[in-house]
């Protein structure tokens, strides 16, 4: 019986983990990252402490690379004042969140000083390789990785003198091909002057350029033409000539229209008013009377079908009836 069990869905080993990226390319990001390292405020913004070092990029002597103990590689490193930037890796050491911890990967630290020397076989390694965030790499095979961690540029880089004349041999130079690597040139910068807002700011070219638009000009809102005229008549301008046509046609219509009901109707003269509202009540009282003498007979036809009352008996009542209303 298994108690854990297999994931679901496993990771196959069979995935494209890598990925091609042309020689050159890589080449150039290496050039750039070491560009990059020659910057001090590219390197400060990155973290590193450069408070106290000379210069940078910092160069030292070869005798750099025949020391054999640590205690004399932190010596070194604390006269030329790269020191406080491992001290600070080292004090950065924590634990790291999640499951790391259990995948034999438990501390994390920041990046310290990367020391880069010349010459194959350098005692330097050991005596380096045991100072927390320090690492150490060979001219001739640097790494991107350590040059850039976390594709950050601006590592803290200390060069030997061997390795900093070795830079033109195995990276060249604009005009001069690399000995290392065939045929590679050095990428030419764009711009001769990195610094773009002194450029724009200088009063040759802000004579030239044209002033700036303080007016605020917005989109003209879009009217619909079948609803506004005045838009209709810039494609149209026969629209409003049709549409007062259209309105004088409807106008003769309606009078049109009432002139032939008024000749339809017939006009009531006053005499005819007067005797409609004299003989009113007059009518209103034959109505009632006709009202009753229906009622008179209706009782009485009832009063016969039931068999109550023989047909003589039955109109001597309704002319009883009669007489009474």
């Amino acid at each position: 019986m298994c108690r854990g069990g297999r994931m679901l869905a496993p990771t196959k080993i069979w995935r494209r983990w890598h990925r091609k990226i042309n020689v050159n390319l890589k080449r150039y990001a290496v050039a750039s990252a070491i560009a990059a390292s020659a910057v001090p405020s590219l390197v400060m913004a990155r973290g590193h402490r450069i408070d106290s070092v000379p210069e940078i990029p910092l160069v030292v002597s070869d005798s750099l690379e025949s020391i054999e103990k640590t205690s004399q590689a932190i010596n070194s490193l604390k006269q030329i004042g790269a020191y406080p930037d491992a001290q600070k890796a080292k004090d950065s050491q924590a634990i790291r969140a999640g499951k790391g911890k259990l995948r034999n990967r438990r501390y994390i630290s920041r990046k310290g000083p990367l020391v880069v020397y010349g010459t194959t076989g350098s005692k330097l390694v050991k005596a380096f390789r045991n100072i927390p965030g320090v690492e150490i790499c060979n001219i001739e095979r640097l790494n991107l990785l350590k040059l850039a961690p976390g594709g950050h540029l601006g590592r803290f880089v200390i060069l030997t003198k061997s390795a900093f004349e070795k830079l033109d041999s195995v990276y060249g130079s604009f005009d001069k091909a690399s000995k290392k690597k065939k045929g590679y040139l050095l990428p030419r910068v764009k711009m001769a002057n990195a610094d773009l807002p002194r450029i724009i700011n200088f009063d040759e070219v802000q004579s030239v350029v044209r002033p700036i638009k303080k007016e605020v000009k917005r989109a003209p809102m879009k009217k619909n033409p079948l609803k506004n005229l005045n838009s209709m008549l810039k494609p149209n301008p026969y629209a409003k000539t049709a549409k007062r046509m259209a309105l004088l046609a409807e106008a003769q219509r309606v009078k049109a229209k009432k002139e032939k009901l008024d000749k339809k109707r017939k006009q009531i003269s006053k005499v005819y008013l007067v005797f409609f509202h004299a003989l009113l009540p007059i009518r209103m009282l034959a109505f009632v009377c006709e009202l009753a003498v229906s009622y008179v007979i209706l009782e009485a036809c009832i009063v016969w079908m039931t068999g109550k009352m023989d047909i003589a008996s039955g109109w001597h009542f309704c002319l009883l009836r009669y007489s009474i209303l």
